[in-house]
């Protein structure tokens, strides 16, 4: 039984990972809504009675946000999925092993990125 507190946390370390996830998921969700609210909104910043040069230039200029925002979207989808994964291996009890060489991930990394699966030793590999 000593071997298997080596391969895993514990339930308790367990409970906090899962804490520290769950309020990360959370404000990643909350920062998600503002990035979508902020790509549908269309930017009517009030240019119809501008000159038509400087009404192109906005457009363009929302052209670019749009695309920004869209890329911003993605990106924190992925994020989320990530921070869920990672609950997903706490409740098998296989969070915070390293995939790669099935060490355990140093807590401080851990709690610097809870949905590290690579321990340092791993990341510096690739």
């Amino acid at each position: 039984m000593a071997t298997e507190t080596n391969l895993r946390y514990s339930d308790n370390d367990l409970a906090e990972f899962k804490a520290l996830l769950q309020d990360k998921i959370d404000k990643a969700e909350h920062d998600l809504e503002l990035i979508k609210s902020a790509y549908m909104n269309n930017h009517n910043n009030g240019t119809d009675d501008t000159s038509p040069t400087f009404k192109a230039f906005e457009e363009g200029s929302e052209t670019m946000s749009k695309e920004a925002n869209s890329a911003l979207a993605i990106r924190q989808e992925k994020f989320i999925r990530d921070l869920k994964n990672a609950i997903i291996r706490i409740e098998n009890k296989t969070y915070g092993v390293c995939r790669v060489t099935g060490k355990l991930i140093n807590k401080e990394r851990l709690k610097l990125v809870p949905h590290a699966t690579l321990s340092i030793e791993a990341k510096n590999m690739q």
